[in-house]
C-alpha cells in the first residue's frame, strides 16, 4: 500500500518522468527452458523451488508514457529509454509484450507482479477511476531476451464515454502492431455473458486485426482474472467459441474471407486467482506464468512466430511510424512498413558508419601517409579498414529487410569506395613516379655497362611493368572493382616517350660521334690538299671522302642495330652522315677559299725564293729570273684554277685551261690590241660546265685576284733583278763594260773630251738607259734562245711598238708631274726605274718598264 501511494504520488507530480525503482530485486534463479503446460497454468499452488521470485523492483527496470491521452508520442521519451535499457543492441532477440483489458481491472497490478515493472496501480480506498492514461513502456526485469511491456489505456472507461472508442480502437492496433504477444486482461465470471464487456474489446481487437492487411501471427494469451471453482478445462472451450464467434462476425476484406482465426492469431488461456482474496496464491500462479516469459522468442515459445519483427535499433522510428500511420487512419501494410523502417534505419545506420570512417584515427594516418609517400600495403591496411566499418554495418542492419540491407550496404560501399578513392588514385600516383624513376635509373645504368639500347629498353620496360603490375595489386581493395588500367597506359606512354627521348639523344649523341670522326677524318687532310693544289687534288679528295665515309657508316650502321630501328630510318641516318660527308668537304673547300691569294702568295715566294732543292735562291746573275717568275706564277694559277670549284664528282671542266690562256698567256703575249677585252672569257659570273652551287670563285673574282696578286709579287721580282745586278757589281774586278768600250772606241783624247764636257756623258747615259730598257722589255736574250733568225724576226715585230709605249709613258709621265696615280705600285716603280733610282738605274728601269708593260697590255685573243 505505501509503495502504491508512493507511486501515484509520483504520477501526480509528472507523468512523463522516468520512475526508477530504488529497490534491488532478488536475483533471479536459472529460468527452465521449457514452456508449461496449459493444466500447470491452471493449476493452483506450484512448488516454490520450482518457481522465480518476481522482483518488484529492478535497477534495470525503468519506464515512460510512450503515447499520452491525447494521442501524443512521446519520441524523446521512447529514446532515452532505449538508450537507457540499451534496447539497440539486442538486435531482434527482444520481445514486446502489451496488456489489454477494460479499465480498473488489474492490467498494471497483474504487470507489475509479472514483469516487476513499476507501472502505476489504482488504489482502492480512492474508489475506482482511471489510472492508466495513453500507452506506458517499461523493461521487464529478469528476464531474457529482453522483454519489453506496454500497459495500455483501460477500455470502456467512464472519463472516455461510451461513444469515445477512437483512442481504444487505435491503442489496440498499435498493440498488435508492435507486440509479439498481447496479454487480454478478463474476469471470470463474464464468460459466457453475451454483453459482458469483454465482447466489445474482443471485436476492436479483431476489426483493427483487419486493417494490417499482411499482418504477423500474434500471440492472444487471454488472462482470466478472478478465477472460480470452475475448471479451466470448462471454461476454455467457452472462451473459444465465443472467441470464434467474434472473429466470424467481423467483417474481413475479401482476401480474408475463408481465413481462419488461427492464422492470425495463437491463443491461449491461463486463469489467475483473486489478487485480494488469495494473494499469496496469485503470487505463485504468476510466477508460474512468468515462467513462459523466459525465451519467449526461441521456437516454441510465446512470441515463437517472429514474421516481420523489426530489429531493436529500429523500434523507436518503426513504433512512431505506425502510430503516426494510425493516428491519420490509414491502413497499415506491415510489410512496406518494415521495409520502410528499414530504410531508414540502414541509411542511417550507412551515414553512421560513413562518419565513422570519415573520423577514424588509422583512415586519417593512412590518407596523410599517402599524399606524401609510397604506402607499403596501402590495400590490405585499407580493406581491413574499409571491412570494419562495413562488417560494423552488417552487425546493426543485418535483422532488417534483407533487400534493403543489402541495397543500403551498396550505397554506404560506394560512399566509402568514393571517400577512399583520391588515396588510392595518390597512391596510383606514387606507384607511378617510382617506377617512372627506377626505369630511368636502370636504362641509364644498362646502357652504361654497354648493353644494347633495344635490348636494354625492351628488359628494363619488361621488369618495371611488372613491378607496377605488383604494386597496383599490392594497392588493390578488395571491396573496389578499380581497374588501374589507365595510370598503367599513362606509365607505358610515360615509359615509351622517355625511350623515345633517350634514343633520340643517344642517337643524336652516335650521330654527333661520327660526324665529328668524319670532320677530323677530312677537314685536315683536305686541307692539305688544297693547299698542294696539283691535279691530283680533287681525285684524291674525292677518294678520301669515299674511304672515310665508308668507314664512317660502317661503323655508324653497326651501331644502329643496337637500336632497333626501321630500314627507312637506317638509310635516312646512313645517307644523312654521306651528306654530311660531303658538306666537310665542301665547308672545308669554301674556307679556304678564303685564303687563296695567301696560299698563291705562298706558293709564289716559295716557288720564286727556292730551288728545286727547296734551297734559298742566291741571286748571282745565272738565274732566269723571268723564267723563275712564270714557273712560279704558274703554280699560283694552278692553285686557282683548283679553289675555284668544288669536284666531288667525275666530271671534268675547263676552268684551268680558261684561266690559263686568259691570265698566262695574256701576260705573254705583251700589248695586243684593246679590243680584244670584250671577248674576255674571264667577264663572266660563272663557269661552263660547273654548277653555281659547286663554284667557289667566278671568273670575274678570278681576274681580280690574279691582278691583285701580281701587284703584290711585282715587288719580290724586281728585288731579285736588283739582288741579281747589285750581285754582278760587286763581283767584277774591271770597269763596266761601256767605260771599257768607251775607252777602246774613243781611246784616250775622246775620254778626256767627255771629262771636259759633261753634256756629252748625259747623253749618252740616256741612250744607254733606253737601250737597256729596250733590251729588257724585248728579252732580246729570250727571244735569240731559240736561234738567231727567229729572235730577228721577232724583234722585228715588237721593235717599233716597244719603242712607241715607252716614248708614250715618258711624255704622260711629263705632262702630270703632279696628278695622283691610280696604282700606287706602277707609278711609284716607274718613276724609281726612269727617274728617282740613279743607284741602280739600270736594274730598276728594265723591272718598271716591264711591270707597266704587262698591266696595260690586254690578253691575245687565241
Amino acid at each position: 500500500m505505501q509503495a502504491e501511494l508512493y507511486f501515484s504520488s509520483l504520477y501526480i507530480l509528472d507523468r512523463s518522468v522516468e520512475i526508477p525503482l530504488s529497490s534491488s530485486p532478488l536475483p533471479p534463479s536459472s529460468p527452465s527452458l521449457s514452456q508449461p503446460s496449459r493444466e500447470e497454468a491452471s493449476l493452483d499452488v506450484l512448488v516454490s523451488s520450482q518457481s522465480q521470485p518476481i522482483p518488484q523492483m529492478d535497477d534495470d527496470c525503468c519506464s515512460t508514457q510512450l503515447i499520452d491521452g491525447d494521442g501524443v508520442f512521446n519520441a524523446a521519451g521512447l529514446e532515452h529509454f532505449m538508450k537507457t535499457v540499451k534496447l539497440a543492441e539486442c538486435g531482434l532477440s527482444y520481445a514486446v509484450v502489451s496488456i489489454m483489458g477494460p479499465q480498473s481491472s488489474g492490467k498494471s497490478t497483474l504487470l507489475n507482479h509479472l514483469f516487476g515493472t513499476n507501472f502505476r496501480e489504482m488504489d482502492a480506498f480512492m474508489g475506482r477511476s482511471q489510472t492508466t492514461k495513453g500507452i506506458w513502456l517499461a523493461k521487464c526485469a529478469g528476464i531474457e531476451p529482453c522483454t519489453i511491456v506496454m500497459d495500455l489505456e483501460g477500455t470502456d472507461g467512464r472519463e472516455r464515454g461510451e461513444d469515445d472508442t477512437t483512442f481504444e480502437k487505435q491503442s489496440a492496433l498499435f498493440a498488435l502492431a508492435v507486440s509479439d504477444i498481447v496479454l487480454i486482461n478478463m474476469w471470470c465470471h463474464d464468460i459466457g455473458r453475451e454483453q459482458a464487456a469483454n465482447k466489445p474489446l474482443l471485436k476492436t481487437v479483431f476489426q483493427v486485426m483487419m486493417r494490417l492487411f499482411s499482418p504477423r501471427k500474434t500471440t492472444l494469451l487471454f488472462v482470466i482474472r478472478d478465477k472460480t471453482k470452475t475448471p479451466l478445462e470448462n471454461l476454455e472451450p467457452i472462451l473459444r467459441e465465443d472467441i470464434q464467434k467474434i472473429w466470424d462476425s467481423v467483417p474481413k476484406p475479401q482476401a480474408y474471407k475463408e481465413t481462419p482465426l488461427s492464422e492470425f492469431f495463437n491463443v491461449q488461456v491461463v486463469a489467475l486467482s483473486s489478487y485480494e482474496e488469495k494473494e499469496e496464491k496469485f503470487k505463485e500462479q504468476v510466477a508460474s506464468l512468468r515462467q513462459r516469459f523466459y525465451h519467449s522468442i526461441a521456437p516454441g515459445g510465446l512470441a515463437g512466430d517472429r514474421r516481420g519483427v523489426i530489429p531493436a535499433s529500429g523500434f523507436s522510428f518503426s513504433a512512431q511510424q505506425i502510430w503516426k500511420v494510425i493516428k491519420d487512419n490509414k491502413d497499415l501494410d506491415l510489410p512496406a512498413h518494415k521495409v520502410m523502417v528499414a530504410t531508414v534505419r540502414c541509411e542511417e545506420i550507412a551515414n553512421e558508419k560513413l562518419t565513422y570512417m570519415a573520423a577514424m584515427e588509422e583512415w586519417l594516418q593512412l590518407e596523410e601517409a599517402v599524399q606524401h609517400d609510397l604506402v607499403p600495403g596501402f590495400g590490405k591496411k585499407l580493406t581491413v579498414i574499409l571491412d570494419k566499418c562495413l562488417s560494423g554495418y552488417d552487425m546493426e542492419a543485418v535483422y532488417f529487410d534483407e533487400s534493403v540491407r543489402i541495397s543500403k550496404r551498396q550505397q554506404l560501399e560506394s560512399k566509402l569506395l568514393q571517400l577512399v578513392n583520391p588515396a588510392y588514385e595518390s597512391m596510383l600516383g606514387h606507384i607511378r613516379a617510382k617506377t617512372l624513376d627506377g626505369f630511368k635509373e636502370a636504362l641509364d645504368k644498362a646502357l652504361e655497362r654497354g648493353e644494347g639500347f633495344a635490348i636494354a629498353a625492351h628488359d628494363c620496360t619488361q621488369v618495371f611493368m611488372s613491378k607496377f603490375d605488383k604494386g597496383c595489386e599490392d594497392a588493390t581493395i578488395e571491396q573496389a572493382s578499380w581497374n588501374p588500367s589507365k595510370v598503367r597506359d599513362k606509365l607505358r606512354r610515360d615509359i615509351d616517350a622517355h625511350v623515345a627521348s633517350v634514343r633520340a639523344a643517344k642517337l643524336s649523341e652516335l650521330t654527333t660521334l661520327y660526324e665529328g670522326r668524319l670532320a677530323k677524318a677530312l677537314s685536315e687532310p683536305v686541307e692539305a690538299l688544297l693547299d698542294a693544289a696539283s691535279d691530283d687534288t680533287w681525285p684524291a679528295i674525292r677518294e678520301l671522302l669515299r674511304r672515310e665515309t665508308k668507314s664512317a657508316i660502317s661503323g655508324f650502321s653497326s651501331a644502329l642495330s643496337s637500336f632497333n630501328l626501321d630500314e627507312a630510318d637506317i638509310d635516312k641516318m646512313l645517307i644523312k652522315l654521306e651528306e654530311y660527308a660531303r658538306s666537310v668537304v665542301e665547308s672545308k673547300a669554301r674556307e679556304e677559299v678564303g685564303r687563296v691569294l695567301i696560299r698563291m702568295k705562298d706558293r709564289f715566294s716559295t716557288l720564286f725564293s727556292h730551288d728545286a732543292d727547296s734551297m734559298p735562291r742566291v741571286w748571282t746573275g745565272n738565274e732566269d729570273i723571268k723564267a723563275i717568275t712564270k714557273t712560279a706564277r704558274s703554280a699560283s694559277l694552278k692553285l686557282l684554277s683548283v679553289m675555284t670549284a668544288i669536284r666531288l664528282d667525275d666530271a671534268t671542266d675547263k676552268v684551268e685551261k680558261t684561266l690559263s690562256l686568259a691570265l698566262m698567256d695574256a701576260s705573254d703575249g705583251g700589248a695586243t690590241n684593246r679590243s680584244i677585252q670584250s671577248l674576255d672569257p674571264l667577264a663572266s659570273s660563272s663557269w661552263e660546265e660547273v654548277p653555281p652551287t659547286k663554284t667557289l670563285i667566278t671568273p670575274v673574282q678570278c681576274k681580280s685576284l690574279w691582278r691583285q696578286f701580281k701587284a703584290e709579287t711585282d715587288y719580290t721580282v724586281t728585288q731579285a733583278i736588283s739582288a741579281q745586278a747589285s750581285h754582278k757589281r760587286n763581283n767584277s774586278m774591271l770597269p763596266p763594260p761601256w767605260a771599257i768600250l768607251a775607252i777602246l772606241v774613243l781611246g784616250f783624247n775622246e775620254f778626256m773630251t767627255l771629262l771636259r764636257n759633261p753634256l756629252y756623258l748625259a747623253v749618252i747615259f740616256v741612250v744607254f738607259l733606253v737601250g737597256k730598257a729596250l733590251w729588257v722589255q724585248l728579252d732580246i736574250s729570250g727571244e735569240f734562245r731559240n736561234g738567231a733568225l727567229p729572235g730577228l724576226l721577232s724583234l722585228s715585230t715588237k721593235f717599233l711598238p716597244t719603242v712607241m709605249n715607252i716614248l708614250r709613258r715618258l711624255a704622260d709621265e711629263g705632262q702630270q708631274p703632279a696628278a695622283p696615280v691610280l696604282d700606287r705600285n706602277h707609278s711609284k716603280s716607274f718613276r724609281s726605274g726612269v727617274i728617282s733610282n740613279s743607284s741602280s738605274s739600270a736594274s730598276s728601269n728594265v723591272a718598271s718598264s716591264e711591270s707597266e708593260i704587262e698591266y696595260s697590255s690586254p690578253p691575245r685573243q687565241q
